[in-house]
């Protein structure tokens, strides 16, 4: 069976043959599959198909034959921190000195630019492919965003188009001649035409090291993540973990703002000092730490945590013991790691003492210890051994 006969089409039936089968539309499992009527035209599996699916494979096996792992970051709900989580895992990966790429395959709506800090730059591209943008030694992003005309600019892309850009992201992509520890592949929302896509691509050539799910802990989001995590026992894609995402807020006390309720005293003064607008609350963050400072300094260090997101049920950790996969942690909402994203930065390395760096610091852990890299030995380390030996 051909590597490509092994990635059936996301949506097959289950015992599908894969689409370049000689069986393909004909067998017993086919039988109403939405595929079946392209499949038994026999187009995947004619012998200029099947050429064209090998050449296909052979120029991304050569793209990423230096990539020690590919791991993609999921989720099947919009707005839950994955570009966040995945730039962020990235950035720590590389200040630990690992070499790292971040591949952007939300096609429509790529952010991870500005998270590694790469926004205003452009691609180079040469007889040998497309040189991503290097923000650190070891640290590289390719996207979209670096193709068009302006940061504003709206991709109105049919799923071809969006496949045929994967798919020359994943062949022309010049990453390090030293290679990659780890290239992750920040993708969209949902289980569209771009995961379909990366994962048949990758997995025609062994390429997927796993994935990593994030939700929030509420159920409207985790109803949806459910599904990518179903989507990967589909499609065999190895869940790395789960990341529960913003899963409680976090913040230095001396960080925090204050409002009192507004009295008529505040008057038509309400405004002018900070007053919402709605004649309810009134600015007092000044006068409140003032008041710590003086009467209880210690409360000034102290962490104020709330449940913004209130878990439903078991929460991501019971919806990971429910897959049978490993729960790697939760991230809490750190205003901090917001504006470390923002400002395309390190955020353990800009802000060591915030509240979420303990957090990121242990899902990466976890994440290195899943998917390790093996360090190539120099020629004294050799000798060294040898002579041990």
């Amino acid at each position: 069976m051909s590597s490509s006969e092994a990635t059936p089409p996301s949506n097959a039936n289950e015992g599908c043959v894969g689409p370049t089968s000689s069986d393909a539309g004909k067998a017993s499992a086919c039988a109403g599959c939405p595929n079946q009527s392209a499949c038994s035209t026999g187009k995947f599996s004619s012998p200029e198909a099947k050429a064209a699916q090998e050449a296909e494979a052979d120029q991304i096996r050569a793209a990423l034959s230096n990539v020690s792992h590919a791991l993609l970051v999921l989720s099947g709900k919009g707005g839950v921190g994955k570009s966040t989580v995945a730039c962020q895992m990235a950035h720590t990966l590389a200040s630990r000195g690992y070499s790292v790429g971040v591949l952007d395959v939300d096609i429509c709506g790529p952010s991870a630019a500005r998270m590694v800090g790469a926004t205003g730059q452009t691609i180079h591209a040469s007889g040998t492919g497309w040189t991503p943008v290097y923000v650190t030694p070891n640290l590289a992003v390719m996207s979209v965003s670096f193709l068009l005309p302006d940061a504003d600019a709206a991709v109105v892309w049919r799923g071809p188009r969006k496949n045929g850009m994967i798919k020359q992201f994943l062949t022309e992509t010049v990453w390090d001649d030293d290679g990659l520890d780890y290239l992750i592949i920040d993708t969209p929302p949902g289980t569209s035409d771009e995961h379909i896509s990366t994962v048949q691509y990758l997995q025609a050539v062994g390429g997927v090291s796993g994935a990593v799910v994030v939700t929030t802990p509420e159920e409207v989001s985790m109803s949806d993540v459910r599904k990518e995590l179903n989507f990967c026992v589909k499609t065999k894609v190895k869940v790395v973990g789960v990341v529960e995402n913003m899963a409680q807020y976090r913040s230095s006390v001396s960080s925090l703002g204050f409002r009192r309720p507004a009295t008529a005293a505040d008057g038509a003064n309400g405004s002018a000092n900070g007053n919402s607008g709605d004649g309810t609350t009134v600015e007092c963050t000044e006068e409140v730490l003032e008041m710590l400072r003086e009467k209880c300094p210690e409360v000034l260090d102290m962490i104020a945590t709330a449940d913004v997101f209130p878990a439903s049920g078991g929460g991501p950790r019971g919806m990971a013991e429910q897959f049978n996969v490993p729960y790697l942690g939760g991230l809490p909402l750190d205003p901090n790691l917001l504006k470390a994203c923002e400002d395309g930065k390190c955020f353990v390395d800009a802000f060591a003492d915030s509240p979420a760096v303990g957090p990121l610091n242990a899902l990466v852990d976890k994440l290195v210890k899943a998917m390790p890299v093996e360090e190539e030995m120099d020629a004294e380390d050799i000798n060294k051994q040898l002579m041990e030996e």
